[in-house]
């Protein structure tokens, strides 16, 4: 076994494990809330959210948002509070009466898919059922995994407990996706899992705090391991076993950074080649137990860390294994299980990780799992109560504005050769655009929700996902599909299908506000379409063609000029601190850094040619141009825990909230004339700007 551990982790878990000692202590909730039935407004730019005395040139996020921020605390149970959280917040409340109404209606009087979410739900609502359960949820799986009598009856054990596991698989993950050099197809795809920190960073650092957290999941982990009956001593033990064989994966898996390029984690190889890797396991038994036992072909996005798999089951033992998993199933389960359980994985995951002082209330919980679960057919609800076609079409517009504007940026680079720009000109008209919710529904009907049984409800849920994407290898690729449910506050660009989603919930006030002038919508909701569209080009998404496929279309010199560009943007975010002494790593966040910028300067010129010819007057004491940036601006709004902003630091790819608006102005010269601000202010710091698109 690796030993890594100081003799002082171990004491400490020791003393930690035979103490019981409980997790951080939890604040009271906040005041509870209760169901809506019709979403607030919020105006799409709101000036009394703004802090007029704070210097626009100065400081511009505090200019936008410093009164909005004091008027909005983060709330005990959130790590982070902003308007795109509030948003979701209300979002949330308004499925929550659409949930209650499901569970409350006799059967006679509800569809088949208000009986799923509703009863689902109700499951989920059901405290005293999940209380009363405890941990025999976790049975049938502990018992599989103590019934293993030896290392070549593991992969059909991790095959099996895998689809039924929220989040991550125990050694792998494993699903289905598009092939890189071949989009038309669906492949099985191998990833790297078995993680309980946030990162594998937080292995294989060794400062004060990465040992303090080190010891902290120790403890955490003897703590679970006490709640399944495990004596002190044994939980102990168990805690540092796991611990030495995490560090090991974690040495083995790639940094974020590696995996933002796609030929790090292309791999493609037979079944034959995959064993090769990994000869102790038995490979035909995984797939089989996983459903695809004639899988031939698949994508291992990390050959290293396949092989340090093999290693440690060559090298543990078996009892080291048993043990191991049996912990992990267990944690990855806690948020189901019983109260112990659940406050032990607040307690470490979300008050100790990330500053939150209070657990997320149960409905909120509920709600959470029916949208992951069952998301499409509550979003579908969703969408006929608040987002009519005719909001729909609007947004459609200015998608297609902004369309525009970078064709006529791209016409115009003067760095870019004639062959590239032909590609990415090539690129830009095959991408399409998704806008508010699928055209067609997911069908969930196969889905067996039994009411009373929330365990199961969830374990069923997760298998019945699993199936459905693994059920896509071989099969033709369905375009149409959506990742994100219709209700989410968000968007994403699939580079592999060139497309761009925007589900209703991102595309509402104060997001998007057909109520108001263009300005702040072009700046806000104009600002998310352009980021969107330029992750196709960014550093990383400029790997792909038209078609999605992993393909070099850049001209050796256009390549570098483009890097050479990428760099004045990666220099510049590297000097911002995000919290203490940790700096933002701009490496990681780049391909968003990008996208802020090229999305913000397509909203503008989207917003003038939509503009074209028309009078724009002043208000709320505002030019039409502070108008747009300061629509922008308001969509960041909000704080973040210090703790939070540590783990963000390690794990998102985003740069935090106040320097991506703040970081942004420094490059935008119609910034810097809306305004009025002079060269040496911190809004306008330098001549010169970083450029690219």
């Amino acid at each position: 076994m690796h030993r890594i551990l100081a003799a002082s982790l171990l004491a400490a878990a020791s003393v930690a494990a035979a103490a019981g000692a409980p997790g951080p202590d939890v604040a009271p909730a906040a005041a509870p809330k209760r169901p809506i039935t019709q979403l607030p407004y919020t105006p799409g730019l709101d000036p009394s959210s703004m802090d007029r005395s704070a210097d626009p040139c100065v400081d511009f996020f505090a200019y936008a948002c410093g009164s909005w921020t004091k008027a909005n605390p983060i709330p005990p149970d959130q790590a982070a509070w902003s308007v795109y959280a509030k948003m979701q917040d209300e979002n949330e409340q308004f499925l929550w009466g659409i949930l209650e109404e499901a569970a409350r209606l006799p059967d006679a009087q509800r569809t088949p898919a208000q009986r799923r979410v509703g009863d689902y739900f109700a499951s989920c609502m059901d405290e005293q059922a999940v209380e009363a359960a405890g941990a025999k949820p976790l049975a049938k799986d502990l018992a599989t995994i103590s019934g293993l009598r030896s290392k070549a009856e593991l992969a059909a054990v991790l095959g099996g407990i895998d689809p039924t596991l929220a989040d991550a698989g125990l050694v792998f993950g494993f699903g289905s996706e598009q092939d890189y050099k071949n989009t038309d197809a669906v492949i099985g795809v191998l990833a790297a899992s078995g993680l309980g920190l946030p990162d594998r960073d937080y292995y294989v650092k060794d400062d004060a705090r990465s040992k303090e957290t080190q010891q902290k999941y120790v403890e955490h982990l003897g703590r679970v391991l006490a709640l399944l009956g495990d004596p002190p001593e044994r939980a102990t033990e168990v805690a540092l076993t796991a611990m030495s064989i995490e560090t090991a994966l974690a040495k083995a898996s790639l940094t974020r950074v590696e995996k933002r390029d796609p030929y790090q984690i292309y791999h493609r190889m037979d079944v034959a080649a995959l064993a090769k890797l990994a000869p102790s396991l038995r490979w035909k038994d995984y797939f089989a137990r996983q459903g695809v036992p004639r899988l031939s072909t698949l994508n291992v996005t990390e050959p290293a860390f396949v092989k340090e798999v093999e290693k440690l089951v060559r090298d543990e033992p078996l009892e080291a294994w048993k043990s191991w998993l049996r912990v992990r199933v267990a944690m990855l389960r806690a948020p189901y299980l019983s109260r112990a359980f659940q406050k032990e994985s607040f307690g470490f995951h979300r008050a100790y990780l990330q500053g939150v002082k209070a657990e997320l209330p149960r409905w909120k919980r509920c709600v959470r799992w029916v949208d992951r679960d069952l998301g499409f057919e509550l979003g579908k609800v969703f969408v006929a109560k608040v987002f009519p076609p005719a909001v729909k079409e609007e947004a459609a517009t200015l998608v297609r504005n902004v369309e525009k504007a970078t064709e006529l940026r791209f016409e115009k680079l003067d760095w870019m050769g004639e062959a590239t720009r032909a590609q990415a000109l090539a690129k830009l008209h095959a991408m399409r655009n998704k806008i508010g919710y699928p055209d067609r529904w997911r069908d969930y009907s196969r889905l067996a929700v039994v009411r009373g049984d929330f365990a199961g409800n969830v374990s069923r849920a997760l298998r019945f996902e699993n199936d459905r994407q693994l059920a896509k290898i071989g099969k033709p690729v369905d375009r149409g599909e959506w990742e994100m449910t219709p209700p989410t506050v968000n968007a994403y660009y699939d580079q592999t299908m060139n497309d761009m989603n925007f589900p209703a919930g991102v595309l509402l006030p104060p997001l998007f506000d057909p109520r108001l002038d263009l300005a702040p919508g072009y700046g806000d909701t104009g600002m998310t379409v352009g980021h969107e569209l330029i992750h196709g080009f960014d550093d990383e998404g400029r790997h792909f063609d038209a078609k999605g496929n992993l393909r070099d279309w850049w001209t050796k010199e256009d390549a570098a000029r483009f890097e050479e560009r990428a760099r004045c943007v990666s220099d510049q975010y590297a000097q911002y601190t995000i919290v203490d002494d940790v700096k933002i790593n701009s490496k990681l966040t780049l391909g968003e850094d990008l996208a802020d910028l090229a999305g913000l300067l397509l909203a503008w010129d989207a917003w003038k040619l939509a503009t074209h010819g028309k009078k724009l007057e002043p208000r709320d004491g505002l030019t039409p141009e502070q108008r747009f940036f300061a629509g922008y601006a308001q969509w960041a709004c909000g704080e973040v825990r210090p703790e939070a902003l540590r783990v963000r630091a390690a794990t998102d790819p985003h740069s935090p909230h106040w320097i991506r608006v703040n970081g942004l102005m420094v490059n935008v010269p119609e910034f810097r004339e809306a305004f009025s601000c002079k060269v040496g202010q911190p809004m306008a710091p330098r001549a010169d700007v970083c450029r690219i698109w």
